[in-house]
């Protein structure tokens, strides 16, 4: 069986028009292996993706390689909130009422052992772009090379096809954004807005230079399915960043803080992350996720 085929089909597939995500944290003393199996049994990795944190394979008694709590990154000179939690959960769909409908069925199933902590709606925004307008995820790896950045290989045994998953809820000061004349929004990103160019001679800080995945060594490629939310007039991106582990999104995120070179990436003038959190998203079996590589 091809690896992709063993993956939560979410992961790969196209962004939704909505989506919802769950943060939920295991009950002090709650033992969650019949809510988890009750879960994998319901989730088919499609419209609704799963990953389990660090602390709650090691609940369970249960390890998986590469799998950790994220920490920051030492020598950041910028914040880098560290927000662990035990399960998250990615609804996607047409229809919002939908979601919604199918968050509160999860939330009754996970309420014997786990407490949803945060939920946070997001969207798909013209075609595919930030709320700044510019369009996220260009250089996104696709077909048999997303698969290859994303997803555990053949050879590992039960968890060919599970992917590693870096999640942050990034907040956009959006006046400060607006306040910028067009061309240093667009120096900014490093592309311009309506054609999606790549400008050239943008300085260092631009965000397309801080982040170009083949100028690492080694490259550093991830498949981001990241969404924007909005709540009010606040809004910003779930920036989510699959991976085969969590080295390229590590390296990345060192560059953009300055913890490389000391060059802030600029896209901090007006965005800061307001979480951060690592998970394992298991891979799926006859249609569900499966649960078997960690013992359930």
């Amino acid at each position: 069986m091809p690896v992709s085929d063993r993956a939560q089909p979410g992961i790969l597939e196209n962004i939704p028009a909505h989506g919802r995500y769950l943060t939920c944290q295991l009950r002090v003393g709650a033992d969650p292996r019949t809510v988890l199996r009750r879960l994998a049994s319901q989730a088919d990795g499609r419209h609704t993706v799963v990953g389990l944190g660090a602390s709650l394979v090691r609940e369970i008694g249960a390890e998986v390689p590469g799998l950790r709590c994220f920490a920051g990154i030492e020598g950041a000179r910028t914040k880098l909130p560290a927000t662990p939690a035990d399960l998250w959960l990615w609804l996607r769909g047409e229809d919002r009422g939908d979601l919604l409908i199918a968050s509160r069925h999860l939330e009754t199933l996970l309420a014997p052992a786990f407490d949803v902590q945060d939920i946070t709606d997001a969207f798909r925004h013209a075609h595919g772009r930030d709320l700044t307008g510019y369009e996220d995820g260009t250089e996104n790896p696709e077909g048999a090379e997303a698969e290859t950045a994303a997803l555990l290989p053949e050879g590992v045994g039960a968890l060919a096809g599970s992917s590693f998953v870096a999640v942050q809820r990034w907040h956009h000061h959006m006046s400060r954004f607006e306040a910028m004349p067009r061309q240093q929004q667009d120096l900014t990103i490093g592309r311009e807005r309506d054609s999606n160019e790549e400008i050239d001679d943008a300085p260092a800080s631009a965000h397309v230079k801080r982040t170009a995945q083949e100028s690492f060594d080694p490259e550093a490629f991830v498949l981001r399915r990241s969404m924007p939310w909005a709540e009010g007039n606040q809004g910003g991106l779930v920036f989510t960043a699959f991976g085969h582990s969590f080295d390229a999104f590590e390296a990345q995120l060192r560059r953009m803080s300055g913890a490389e070179d000391g060059i802030v990436d600029a896209l901090y003038s007006f965005t800061e992350p307001r979480t951060g959190a690592y998970f394992w998203c298991p891979p799926v079996q006859g249609g569900l996720v499966s649960l078997q590589a960690i013992g359930l």
